[in-house]
């Protein structure tokens, strides 16, 4: 099995793309949805986080602020760093948990959503394929001004806050071009869908369980044929 990461950038239709790789059966890891299931009370980035900056991160219920621990990491890189120190090894410990399950039950490939696949660098590398969902500026502009209900200053403020898409694509293996019509956006993830599964690049690292599993059976029944008499 291998991993495709996956990102695009505001209302470049990410979303939209992620649901028609699950209408096809392909599993998917939302790294955003692990990255708030690892700061719930009980579990250990929760009381961490609450020890390195105090108790008013916390709301009535215990939960974490999200708000108020974005403005107190905002502009300063030390405790933005110190944050990432804390949740990104549990992030990295759940996702591959979730991925081990869908190796299991026999996947060939998993898709991680990754917002900051490219900005932060952290998991691209174990990454077999990237891929980017693009569209165009105008096309990106005009789709946010009318979702979000935005002014066209504040639209594009929000996209210059991102990376841009057109760099992105060039750093990914696959881009999914999402400018046009949505027809046509869906027949490329189905190309891509299948492309990846024709793929044989699972087969190493399931052969190398499977050599390992073998191994493992044959050393036990080595050690069961010396300890325990014969009848």
């Amino acid at each position: 099995m291998f991993l495709v990461g996956l990102t695009g950038g505001i209302a470049s239709g990410k979303s939209s793309v992620i649901q028609v790789f699950q209408q096809l059966g392909c599993a998917v890891i939302d790294v955003d949805v692990i990255a708030r299931h690892v700061v719930q009370p009980g579990y250990p980035a929760h009381r961490r986080i609450v020890e390195a900056f105090g108790t008013e991160v916390l709301l009535e219920n215990g939960d974490i602020n999200r708000k108020v621990l974005g403005d107190l990491i905002f502009n300063q890189p030390d405790r933005r760093h110190l944050l990432n120190t804390i949740t990104h090894p549990e992030i990295r410990k759940e996702m591959m948990k979730e991925t081990f399950k869908y190796f299991l039950r026999g996947y060939r490939y998993v898709i991680l959503d990754i917002p900051l696949l490219f900005e932060t660098k952290k998991l691209l590398k174990y990454m077999k394929h990237t891929v980017v969902v693009y569209c165009d500026r105008d096309t990106q502009l005009a789709r946010l001004m009318q979702r979000n209900s935005l002014n066209r200053e504040d639209a594009e403020a929000r996209i210059e806050a991102q990376l841009p898409l057109k760099d992105k694509a060039r750093m990914a293996r696959h881009v999914l071009d999402n400018s046009g019509e949505w027809s046509i956006t869906r027949r490329q993830v189905v190309l891509l869908h299948a492309e990846l599964e024709r793929s044989l690049e699972y087969l190493p690292l399931r052969l190398g369980v499977l050599t390992g599993l073998v191994g493992l059976a044959s050393l036990l029944y080595l050690l069961t044929r010396y300890f325990l008499p014969s009848p």
